[in-house]
C-alpha cells in the first residue's frame, strides 16, 4: 500500500488521526506557521473547507517552525491562536518537522512521491500544499505562493470523482 493511509497524525486536540479513516476523500495537506507572511491563507483554506467538507474534502494543517522560526507557539497556544484568529474547523496537527532526519514520515512520503521538477525536494517554506486523491496517492504539490482558491477546479474534480490530470507545480 503506497499511499498516505499507512500514516497517523497526532492532532492538537490530543487525538490520533489514522489517515486510513480518510479513504475515498480528497485531502489537502499544508504546512503552516502563525507568524508567516502567508498566514492569511488560513482564511481561504477555512472558507474552502466550509464550502467542500460536506462533499468530502479534508484539510490537515501541520504547524512547523523550520522556516524563519515562524511558528514559535506550542500546543495549547497554537490551538488558541488558530481558533481565535481564523476559527479553523479543519484538522490541525501538533507541531512537526517537515524536513531533515526527524521529519514526520508523512512528509517524507509526500516529498518522495512528488514527480517532476520538485521530485524528492525538501519543503522550501511554510504553506506548501499537497493534494491527495481519493485513493490516498499524491496528485499535486503546490508552492507556498499558490493561493488556496486557485485549487478550486482540481478539488471540485476530485470531489466529483472526475479523473483529473496529475500536474505538479513548480516549487
Amino acid at each position: 500500500m503506497d499511499n498516505i493511509y499507512r500514516y497517523s497524525v497526532k492532532l492538537l486536540t490530543g487525538e490520533t488521526l489514522s489517515l486510513k479513516s480518510l479513504q475515498d476523500r480528497p485531502v489537502l495537506i499544508v504546512n503552516i506557521a502563525s507568524k508567516c507572511s502567508f498566514t492569511p491563507q488560513l482564511a481561504a483554506l477555512e472558507k474552502m473547507y466550509r464550502k467542500y467538507k460536506h462533499s468530502g474534502l479534508e484539510i490537515i494543517a501541520f504547524p512547523c517552525n523550520q522556516f524563519g522560526k515562524n511558528e514559535p507557539l506550542e500546543n495549547e497556544m497554537l490551538r488558541e491562536f488558530y481558533q481565535s484568529h481564523f476559527s479553523l474547523s479543519f484538522k490541525v496537527s501538533e507541531k512537526v518537522l517537515v524536513n531533515g532526519p526527524d521529519a514526520h514520515p508523512l512528509f517524507n512520503y509526500l516529498k518522495s512521491h512528488t514527480r517532476g521538477i520538485a521530485q524528492n525536494r525538501a519543503v522550501k517554506w511554510n504553506y506548501t500544499k499537497f493534494l491527495i486523491g481519493r485513493n490516498g496517492e499524491l496528485l499535486s504539490r503546490y508552492a507556498p505562493r499558490t493561493k488556496p482558491e486557485s485549487l478550486k477546479q482540481i478539488i471540485e474534480g476530485q470531489l466529483h470523482h472526475e479523473s483529473s490530470t496529475i500536474q505538479f507545480a513548480k516549487v
